[in-house]
């Protein structure tokens, strides 16, 4: 197969799930299909992330002057894919154009730009440049689905939420899992988990939070804690951003909670090894990677039973409602006092972390683009 994918996530300088997920699955997919030939599309806003290429793969690199540049793109795709006699094009990041008569796979992570427009404004803020970026963006989602031959997600949540959405065919649909890096694992280094604590403060044991996942509940849930453990621990909130939620940022005013702004992988690796236990109360996720990522590096983990983390987690990890203070207080409790079920819930989240892995993601993406190559899998309608 000649395999066409727009990897523009990886020349944009961005972070986050959608960059995180075209990252690691690309490499997989070069790595574990060399008798078949890439062309990866990027553009020229930043450099290129991908180095080191094999000679089965070739890079064409966009021009890109200004914002405009990346729409410009989106309808200029399907002239250079033609140019390259493609079989099969892949766009991993929720929606893209292709060439007529070639088969289509799409990745959309989540339902979010499926819903009505006004559904999707109403939680983003109202200036012009965000409302038509949003607009821009649903309407292109909602072109995109035309003529596509798969539509790849991430779990079954986010599947049953894509069909309601738009009324998919069920058979049009295929969830493919994320996968865990395997550097997400224990430290065993005692000097660097002590520098990690030295640099970031951290003065008691840990119970570590994403700041932008639901922190409000967390911290109603703290004064619920006995007074022993509130002496003896510290809430650590991590973030990519330091654009916080109200309840996050005052708390770490207030000195109610440490905030480790921007950590590298490996300072957020000793985190999860220094966290007793890591609460993730999230109101929704397309997949839920940090569960995983905690479990991985053998830290007890309660969660919210919202979006896909029963899914993710399976029966490793602790549940509650996203807005129970008193359920999550009472798990979190649970984990720092029973010593027993701390120790089972690291061990059944290493097994759970690692059946999930980039390579088995590849797989199944590289079997679907084989599907589609057959003549029964072109150009087919989504409804």
């Amino acid at each position: 197969m000649r395999i066409g994918i727009d990897v523009r996530y990886l020349s944009h300088g961005l972070v986050g799930g959608v960059h995180h997920y075209v990252a690691q699955l690309v490499p997989a997919l070069i790595r574990l299909a060399p008798a078949h030939s890439f062309v990866l599309y990027a553009d020229r806003r930043r450099p290129f992330e991908l180095t080191m290429l094999p000679l089965y793969v070739t890079v064409r690199v966009l021009p890109w002057r200004r914002s405009l540049s990346s729409m410009v793109n989106d309808l200029a795709m399907p002239r250079w894919m033609a140019a390259d006699q493609l079989d099969v094009v892949h766009f991993p990041a929720n929606y893209g154009f292709a060439p007529a008569g070639v088969p289509k796979v799409i990745t959309l992570h989540d339902a979010i730009n499926l819903l009505p427009l006004r559904e999707i404004l109403r939680g983003h803020p109202k200036d012009l440049r965000t409302v038509l970026m949003m607009t821009y963006l649903h309407y292109a989602s909602l072109a995109s689905l035309k003529r596509t031959a798969r539509v790849l997600t991430v779990s079954d949540d986010a599947a049953r939420r894509i069909a309601a959405a738009r009324g998919l065919r069920p058979d049009l649909l295929r969830v493919v899992h994320h996968g865990v890096e395997r550097d997400w694992t224990r430290v065993a280094d005692p000097g660097r988990l002590e520098d990690v604590r030295r640099r970031f403060g951290l003065t008691r044991r840990v119970i570590l939070a994403d700041a932008l996942k639901n922190p409000a509940v967390l911290l109603r849930a703290w004064p619920l804690l006995p007074a022993p453990l509130r002496e003896s621990h510290q809430i650590v909130f991590f973030s990519r951003t330091d654009a916080l939620p109200a309840a996050a940022r005052a708390a770490v005013e207030a000195q109610t909670a440490r905030l480790v702004l921007r950590p590298s992988r490996e300072d957020l690796n000793a985190l999860f090894t220094l966290a007793d236990v890591f609460v993730f109360p999230s109101w929704i996720e397309g997949f839920g990677l940090p569960v995983l990522e905690a479990m991985a590096c053998g830290t007890p983990v309660v969660a919210s039973d919202r979006g896909s983390i029963p899914e993710v987690a399976g029966d490793a990890a602790l549940l509650a409602a996203a807005e129970d203070a008193g359920a999550i207080a009472e798990h979190v409790r649970r984990v720092l006092t029973e010593p027993e079920l701390a120790q089972s819930l690291r061990a059944r989240g290493t097994r759970r972390a690692a059946q999930f892995t980039w390579d088995n993601s590849a797989r199944a993406v590289l079997e679907t683009f084989a599907e589609v190559c057959t003549s029964d899998g072109r150009e087919r309608s989504p409804r």
